[in-house]
């Protein structure tokens, strides 16, 4: 087994594996958020650009979520926190090595409440304002359609009561802009959210790895509750078709031989209905606790 070079052993400074993740707004607070459950120790001075991860062999470099996917495919970071409509809109050259199942959106044509479009192919000859020139040209090039593309860096759904665009291309959470805006998802083009890439050469790929498993352990955590409850052996099998859990539950003795308790895995948005479910056939002191980490 690979042994983990300690900090302050005078490695190399370039033999760190490079972690870019979001330098500022919501997505640098998950990112940061992730990595702090995960294990990962460090302290960004001043709004620095490096910070150095206490116990492993691990530099965070602090970039715009634009630009981590090109560095990522350049290799000057190996790894990199960002999302997946950014990676596609770079066409950079990366490995997904896991999404987080956060952050998730639609990318989807807008058009206003009151034009009768149905079809993304009309748009062609018309202009659309959006951040995401290269995914939109790609897929309007499927609906043998071109249109004139007025690309944006910031927000675009006012673009067309500025008269600057006929359509906008944006990325859609709850559809309340849109609404305020008085305009309407016409045509998504795709589903995306929160992922981790690394570049292809794999450098330091023992550090990516176990970086991999520290995180894939959060998530999973996030996704999940341990429920425990009391039930009747009588009731012992029907309870197990409500919660096999993970791969099997926990069965343990009570002092009363006529009862047993079980500790099992369930799916965080799944747990009322288990619960309601268990107290039908019998089950008593149910109880939902939160997994703050996990190895399965």
């Amino acid at each position: 087994m690979t042994t983990l070079a300690p900090l302050g052993s005078g490695s190399d400074p370039d033999s760190f594996l490079r972690l870019g993740i979001p330098s500022k707004g919501r997505l640098s607070e998950l990112a940061t958020g992730l990595l702090n459950q995960a294990g990962l120790s460090f302290r960004r001075q001043n709004r620095g650009l490096f910070a150095r991860v206490s116990g492993l062999p691990i530099d965070l470099i602090f970039l715009r979520t634009d630009d981590i996917p090109t560095l990522c495919a350049e290799g000057a970071i190996d790894m990199g926190i960002t999302g997946s409509d950014l990676v596609e809109e770079a066409g950079a050259n990366v490995e997904q090595r896991m999404a987080f199942g956060v952050g998730r959106c639609r990318l989807a044509f807008c058009v206003p409440d009151d034009k009768d479009y149905t079809d993304a192919a009309q748009l062609d000859g018309k202009r659309i304002a959006t951040s995401f020139p290269h995914v939109t040209e790609q897929y309007l090039a499927t609906k043998n359609a071109k249109a004139h593309l007025v690309s944006l860096s910031g927000s675009v759904e006012a673009m067309i009561r500025l008269g600057v665009a006929d359509a906008i291309v944006d990325l859609v959470e709850t559809g309340s802009t849109l609404a305020a805006n008085r305009l309407r998802i016409l045509e998504e083009i795709g589903h995306y959210e929160t992922v981790l890439i690394q570049n292809g050469t794999h450098r330091r790929k023992e550090v990516a790895d176990r970086l991999v498993s520290r995180l894939e352990g959060v998530v999973l955590a996030r996704d999940y509750s341990l429920v425990e409850y009391n039930i009747p052996r009588s009731q012992l099998a029907e309870a197990e078709k409500i919660t096999p859990g993970f791969n099997s539950p926990t069965i343990n003795s009570l002092e009363d031989k006529d009862w047993c308790a079980i500790q099992v895995m369930v799916r965080r948005g799944e747990v009322v209905e288990v619960m309601e479910r268990l107290k039908e056939i019998g089950a008593s002191g149910i109880f939902e606790m939160t997994i703050n980490n996990c190895r399965l």
